[in-house]
């Protein structure tokens, strides 16, 4: 990896201080807005002796890291594609593939600082208790990640313009928080409704971030599921990522 690529990447980004701004206060933003309601800091017996902020911490992580990698990175990568800066790329001696990786790298570390801060803000602010299970809760958030990750390379690569990327990204965000229990928990969801989450990528990751707060592990499946996404989509992205 060229560090010095990647810092010139970051501070390019530094350079917009709205969507940094944005990408790293929005979701903690919410968490505290949702933790300033008197009835999401008192235990609920319907959710099995937990606070609604309890159920809602893994939640905003996941809707924080969806935002850079749903949102983000595809709009950054198309339009980059659109003015002709990777096809300019080939023709100096920073390959565009090393441009790409320290793209993905920033928004990475972006989102590495976002999901600590919500994590700090749940414990110190709300008392929401660090998962029992330190490894597990660390497996599913990389998977989880990764995952979305993935669908932000791919939605890069199957549209041509920024519009229809930002389009496409948000059309796939808010149904994919819907099911990862944003609006309504899934503890309090149908069971079809909760079934159909478990194979969405914000499903299947915050139950499996949830399984681990009382010491557990991820269930199979959503681990299944979430690699599944990894690779697949990880592949498809590949075939379909064009540099001009």
């Amino acid at each position: 990896m060229n560090t010095r690529l990647v810092r010139t990447e970051l501070r390019l980004f530094l350079r917009e201080p709205a969507s940094v701004g944005f990408g790293l206060a929005m979701a903690p933003l919410i968490l505290v807005i949702l933790g300033c309601v008197p009835a999401f800091r008192e235990v609920n017996e319907d959710l099995g002796g937990l606070r609604v902020i309890d159920l809602y911490v893994p939640i905003i992580m996941l809707m924080a890291i969806a935002m850079m990698a749903v949102n983000a990175l595809p709009s950054e990568l198309v339009t980059r594609r659109e003015r002709g800066v990777l096809r300019r790329l080939s023709t100096t001696p920073v390959k565009a593939s090393a441009m790409l990786s320290a793209q993905i790298v920033v928004h990475l570390l972006l989102t590495a600082c976002t999901v600590a801060v919500i994590l700090a803000l749940g414990r110190l602010v709300f008392d929401v208790r660090i998962p029992q299970n330190p490894a597990g809760f660390l497996l599913a958030l990389v998977l989880s990640t990764l995952a979305l990750f993935s669908i932000g390379m791919l939605i890069s690569g199957l549209f041509r313009t920024s519009r229809g990327a930002q389009g496409v990204g948000t059309l796939l965000f808010f149904p994919m928080l819907f099911f990862a229990g944003l609006w309504v928990p899934r503890e309090a969801m149908p069971d079809l409704l909760n079934r159909i989450g478990d194979f969405t990528p914000l499903g299947a990751g915050a139950q499996a971030l949830r399984d681990t707060s009382d010491g557990g592990w991820p269930s199979a499946l959503h681990l299944v599921v979430l690699l599944a996404y990894v690779i697949g989509v990880s592949a498809a992205a590949v075939r379909t990522f064009r540099w001009q």
